[in-house]
């Protein structure tokens, strides 16, 4: 019996029988399926079992990749050889003291927030600092009160300051200027005296400011006994 034409489906008769794409054609009805032009052989191009020509040959997409058990056992198989170079690498950098870390798009991202966050506490800490005096003091700064302010011992009629009695506590001048944080605190000026001087602790005292009569707290290392 001979088989149908696949494409239409009459029946092929061995002298005009041409087998391809699984199918038995008549020579006339072997054509491109959208122009219709005759194939041959050696110019065809099959897609789902069906014939065209160069032009109108469909073009193919990619498509979503299903997880079948062979695409499945790949993943495995790629993600193994991942995890051993890994240790490879890791045991070749064990002694060096230091581990490859690859510079991906994550990292950069990581790194440049980690960059923007210490900037931010950079700035605050130095405006906290900058509030509690106007310069940082030195430790081994030398205070030579004649040639800072000569005019304090000019001979001549002095103002009465406004002082605060003394109770005849330690007595101490401060040796950087302060401005005041707090409204318990007291702002001091350069060799300014600080009389009934109690410390608090560690770092911070109370005493009474002779020339405003200002009375508060006042940091211990802008000041030295006399």
């Amino acid at each position: 019996m001979n088989p149908p034409c696949g494409r239409c489906t009459k029946p092929v008769y061995p002298t005009e029988k041409i087998n391809c794409l699984d199918k038995y054609w008549h020579k006339g009805c072997f054509s491109c399926e959208v122009c219709k032009m005759a194939l041959s052989m050696n110019n065809y191009k099959g897609f789902e079992k069906k014939p065209y020509c160069s032009m109108h040959y469909p073009k193919t997409s990619f498509t979503i990749v299903t997880d079948t058990p062979e695409n499945l056992r790949l993943k495995q198989q790629t993600m193994l050889n991942s995890q051993a170079l890994y240790k490879e690498d890791f045991e070749k950098n064990k002694g060096k003291g230091f581990s490859v870390v690859v510079d991906t798009p994550e990292m950069q991202r990581l790194k440049k927030t980690q960059d923007q966050i210490s900037n931010i506490k950079y700035h605050e800490d130095f405006e906290k600092s900058k509030i509690r005096s106007d310069a940082p003091p030195p430790e081994n700064r030398q205070i030579d009160e004649d040639s800072s302010n000569p005019a304090r011992y000019q001979q001549g009629p002095a103002c009465p300051a406004a002082t605060a009695p003394s109770s005849g506590g330690r007595r101490f001048q401060a040796v950087y200027s302060y401005a005041a944080a707090e409204a318990d605190e007291v702002s001091l000026q350069e060799g300014d005296l600080i009389l009934d001087v109690e410390p608090i602790d560690k770092g911070w005292m109370f005493g009474v400011n002779q020339r405003t009569g200002q009375r508060g707290m006042l940091p211990a290392n802008y000041v030295r006994p006399i």
